[in-house]
């Protein structure tokens, strides 16, 4: 039986140099627009991680990641001696699609910030995922479908296999991207 499970995350700490890197602000400039956009997006922030851990193995093809195979030489550097990775997908919800699209015709400016707050937000919450999870366990850096020589096709045996769809509300478009558009996958190993 494969261990799985979904979980809420109450708000997690802002990094605001994070968001300004993120909205393309020169080192140690804050946004004058940051105090009243994080306050927006406050309400708009849901932090949900759907999540199952799998065997993995290396094959002849390359590795057998318990819900998908995968010829990916770099995943299997960064797995190199793992014996089990954890599959997770974290969304911070559609609340940050929504500001990002009111704002793009109101404020330019504001939509920006709200891109990076989002970005922010969900990166946020993959890493405390990655925490929590890795108290028990060393967790290897996390590593997405799209990264290095893993394909993003990877995104349809991920959302098959942790069924984002029912679980978090995600879609996958026929252009592998996910709606909302603030969402992570990644594989952990240990």
């Amino acid at each position: 039986m494969t261990e799985r499970g979904v979980c809420d995350y109450p708000a997690l700490p802002v990094n605001k140099e994070e968001i300004a890197r993120y909205a393309g602000c020169p080192r140690g400039v804050l946004p004058p627009l940051l105090e009243a956009c994080l306050a927006e997006a406050a309400g708009a922030v849901q932090n949900r991680v759907a999540w199952a851990c799998f065997s993995v193995s290396l094959t002849d093809e390359g590795m057998d990641l318990g819900f998908c195979k995968t010829p990916s030489r770099d995943l299997a550097r960064n797995l190199l001696g793992c014996e089990r990775i954890v599959l997770f997908a974290a969304t911070v919800g559609a609340g940050m699609d929504r500001l990002v699209q009111k704002y793009a015709r109101l404020s330019p400016a504001k939509a920006q910030l709200f891109q990076a707050i989002g970005a922010e937000r969900v990166e946020t919450l993959c890493d405390a995922f990655c925490r929590d999870f890795g108290k028990d366990v060393p967790l290897r850096p996390r590593y997405s479908p799209g990264y290095g020589d893993l394909p993003l096709s990877v995104q349809r045996d991920v959302f098959a296999a942790l069924p984002l769809e029912k679980s978090l509300g995600l879609t996958l478009g026929d252009n592998l991207l996910i709606t909302p558009t603030k969402t992570v996958t990644a594989i952990a190993g240990w």
